[in-house]
């Protein structure tokens, strides 16, 4: 079965356009967001230490395909889903939806593929590595 996650967001005035409906670069905030609560609810975290090293998640692509808009103040859940895990990448999938006259209408599907880099020492130079098997055993149980 996939690792699954979901939370609910309500859209914030500073997230929405002229037009008064959520800016599409905030979706990609939301997604980044999700992730970053992901981690944090299996005690992890998207930039930690292991093994004296630092260890993060740069995005190696994202996209997000938009169905409906969202407004100010609407509430939308967001679903995250593991697709895939290699040993150096996780690709997950996002549900944005929102529940209208007792249906849930979809707003928007996004996907993104993150890479398990260490960050070499003074010269912030990023390193692909093989996810740390603390992480994979909570991700991939």
């Amino acid at each position: 079965m996939a690792m699954t996650y979901s939370t609910t967001r309500r859209v914030e005035f500073a997230e929405t356009d002229m037009a008064g409906i959520m800016h599409f670069s905030n979706f990609y905030r939301w997604m980044e967001t999700v992730e970053h609560e992901f981690f944090r609810s299996l005690g992890l975290s998207i930039h930690m230490r292991i093994d004296d090293q630092d260890v993060g998640w740069p995005r190696l692509e994202t996209s997000c395909k938009f169905k409906r808009p969202l407004k100010f103040e609407e509430e939308a859940t967001v679903r995250l889903s593991i697709e895939e895990i290699s040993a150096k990448t996780i690709t997950y999938s996002f549900k944005i939806e929102k529940e209208e006259n007792g249906q849930q209408l979809h707003i928007a599907r996004g996907k993104m593929t993150t890479v398990c880099v260490t960050f070499e020492s003074g010269t912030g130079k990023l390193k692909a590595i093989p996810i740390p098997k603390i992480i994979r055993e909570k991700i991939d149980p």
